[in-house]
């Protein structure tokens, strides 16, 4: 269990080089990854089913007791990031597959890495958790529809398969991990502690499948585009997300996590999807998000966590030098 750990903090502190390294593989020899493909979705189940092992009682209590940030960080998610996909489709003049992808990832609820670089940051990781569990319990309703009205232009939408995909990879493995860790909860205790390992494993073998899948199409004219799509889709993300928790006057804390809920999407829900519904293509916007999002909000984490310090520090300072006991 101790080895299991120590790989799991060292995949953790090393995981966005390595997502690049395994991507790069991938892109070079399908083979290793390509029989992957077909079985993204159980991958993604046992992220969200891990995902389900953390979560606790208080986690859904906290969500009724303090409800209106937790919801008002959830519709925020959901209003900004599709509508930011949707526009950036317009100005980049994307079509077919790759506007689809880009409007899929940007409709997907928040990502599991937020509540990490939350906590780096020395954000509310509470709230993070809480506007987590609720867009991923919404995703089944929230994406087919936002699909609908953002996407419905380029392909047709199968709204009641992804319905009922999304209910059964996301919502039923939550409410299993969360029924599993009710039912054992010290048994699960033991468990979570190599949870990272295994959701960080089934992400980097998500990654590699899309990368295999579509190797011939990564560098086309069309594709080029996605980088600065997906790039600017996040940072605009983080900028509407914060200027929207400013808006509401959240403290600081609370600011910082919806920042990251907002900016921050379930890229691989998204490129597990596109490889069900749609054609590979769909599914690399995505597989891009998941690498520069997990590079922006390490620099974001970083240096707000630095900035925290620093004016925690000149704070302290000022105390002292109006301290009369100390003069």
């Amino acid at each position: 269990m101790h080895k299991a750990t120590a790989v799991g903090n060292w995949l953790s502190k090393w995981f966005t080089l390595l997502v690049i390294i395994w991507a790069a593989i991938n892109y070079f020899v399908p083979q290793v990854s390509l029989w992957i493909a077909p079985k993204t979705s159980i991958l993604l189940g046992i992220i969200l089913f891990g995902m389900g092992l953390t979560l606790k009682k208080a986690d859904f209590a906290r969500i009724l007791k303090r409800p209106i940030p937790v919801i008002l960080g959830t519709v925020a998610h959901y209003l900004i990031m599709p509508a930011i996909a949707w526009i950036l489709c317009l100005i980049f003049h994307l079509n077919g597959m790759t506007a689809v992808g880009v409007i899929l990832v940007g409709s997907c609820p928040s990502g599991t890495s937020s509540s990490v670089m939350a906590f780096l940051a020395k954000g509310d990781v509470a709230l993070d958790v809480s506007i987590e569990a609720l867009s991923t319990l919404l995703a089944p309703v929230m994406l087919p529809l936002l699909l609908k009205i953002y996407a419905g232009k380029y392909v047709a939408i199968p709204t009641t398969q992804l319905f009922l995909s999304t209910l059964k990879i996301v919502v039923i493995p939550i409410i299993l991990g969360v029924v599993v860790h009710t039912l054992f909860a010290k048994q699960v205790e033991k468990v979570t502690q190599v949870l990272p390992l295994v959701s960080q494993l089934s992400i980097l073998a998500i990654i590699g499948a899309v990368f295999a899948a579509n190797h011939n199409e990564l560098f086309s004219a069309q594709t080029a585009l996605v980088i600065p799509v997906v790039m600017l889709h996040n940072l605009s993300g983080y900028g509407l997300g914060f200027l929207f928790s400013k808006l509401i006057h959240l403290k600081q804390p609370q600011q910082k996590a919806i920042t990251f809920e907002v900016g921050m999407q379930d890229s691989s829900l998204g490129a597990t999807l596109a490889m069900k519904y749609f054609l590979p293509a769909a599914a690399i916007p995505s597989t891009i998000f998941s690498i520069w999002h997990n590079i922006s909000g390490s620099i974001l984490s970083s240096w707000w966590r630095q900035h925290t310090l620093v004016t925690a520090n000149e704070s302290a300072t000022a105390e002292l030098a109006t301290d009369p006991s100390t003069n």
